[in-house]
């Protein structure tokens, strides 16, 4: 099975999307009263790191334009741009470990964010502003969440903090509201297709449909690999009568055993978006995610217990909000598509 697709670019220094200058431009003209807590919300894949990391670099800008934009030419530009600014925190879900390699740690446990804090009591190296980034904001554990309170409520000054979200529900209440909320950017249909198209997507249209109008996502969607993985699990789901659970789910069992998590959580989007579609279709509409399959949905419509279906739904979007506790990938896919597959019957 191919590797899931990730949500976004994963070098420190992105430089900002075609569908970010404006809004870049237009949130930095606001930059003398910046606010020194900030929370950054959208979906997936829209390139929410990228957006939050370029605002980062121009707050810490030594001689920024009239815009406010960075200068890109100063000695601090040069830092983030090598990663190595002492005035920047990443704080994401994953470490190097003692051999350099990167390791998932997920949830983001208290003891980073108590370094962070520490981090935020020191004096400024380059004496311009101090900023974290913490992407995505929801995977704090609940002692995290607590231990960043009060730090939100009364940073030192020139200090900023940027929470980055896609799930801002699942963001505790007490953060939230003690941040100003900025929904980041999103590109228009034709603009994402037009990048899409200048990074060698041929088709995408379809890609990006797939990935429910996220170009990032939609990006690494499109390797052959992936597509060739998706369309066999599309082609079982169009024909319940002969689909096979457990032949299905030792597609999982296969893969290594630290990626088996990351596929149970690329098999419920899966699933989340056939039957997001499969309601569509059932209440009069058109396919929006699976518009290659389209042919398929009208039998499965008109075969499907509807009650069930929207009752199969809201499971598998709080099965979704499980994925990262320990599960068996193996048996929650089994029982995911018997229950699919019972639909029918």
């Amino acid at each position: 099975m191919a590797a899931a697709p990730g949500d976004e670019q994963v070098s420190l220094w992105p430089t900002l999307l075609p569908w970010q200058t404006g809004a870049a431009r237009e949130a930095l003209s606001g930059r003398a009263a910046w606010p020194h807590a900030l929370l950054l919300d959208g979906p997936r894949g829209i390139g929410k790191r990228t957006f939050a990391l370029n605002l980062a670099r121009a707050l810490l800008c030594e001689t920024p334009e009239v815009d406010g934009s960075a200068c890109g030419v100063c000695a601090s530009c040069h830092y983030v741009a090598a990663g190595q600014h002492p005035d920047l925190q990443m704080i994401e879900p994953f470490v190097l470990d003692d051999d350099g390699e990167v390791k998932v740690q997920d949830p983001i446990p208290v003891d980073r964010i108590r370094t962070l804090i520490e981090w935020v009591q020191l004096t400024s190296h380059r004496g311009r502003a101090k900023v974290a980034v913490i992407a995505p904001a929801e995977s704090m554990n609940l002692a995290a969440a607590n231990a960043l309170l009060k730090t939100l409520e009364e940073p030192p000054p020139s200090t900023y903090l940027m929470l980055v979200t896609h799930q801002p529900g699942r963001v505790p209440a007490t953060l939230r509201s003690r941040c100003r909320r900025v929904s980041a950017p999103r590109p228009e249909t034709e603009a994402a297709e037009a990048w899409l198209a200048q990074q060698g997507v041929t088709e995408p249209r379809l890609v990006l449909a797939q990935a429910g109008g996220a170009p990032l996502t939609a990006l690494a969607m499109a390797g052959a690999e992936w597509q060739a993985e998706r369309r066999l699990w599309m082609q079982a789901l169009a024909r319940p009568e002969t689909l096979s659970p457990v032949a299905l789910a030792a597609r999982i069992e296969a893969a290594p055993k630290d990626q088996r998590r990351e596929r149970l959580s690329q098999v419920l989007d899966w699933l989340l978006a056939w039957t997001a579609d499969l309601c569509r279709v059932a209440s009069g509409g058109m396919p929006l995610r699976n518009t290659d399959f389209a042919a398929a949905f009208g039998p499965l419509a008109i075969a499907v217990a509807r009650v069930r279906l929207f009752r199969y739904h809201r499971a598998l979007l709080r099965q979704r909000a499980w994925v990262a506790h320990p599960l068996q990938p193996r048996l929650v896919t089994e029982a995911l598509l018997i229950d699919y597959r019972e639909l029918f019957r």
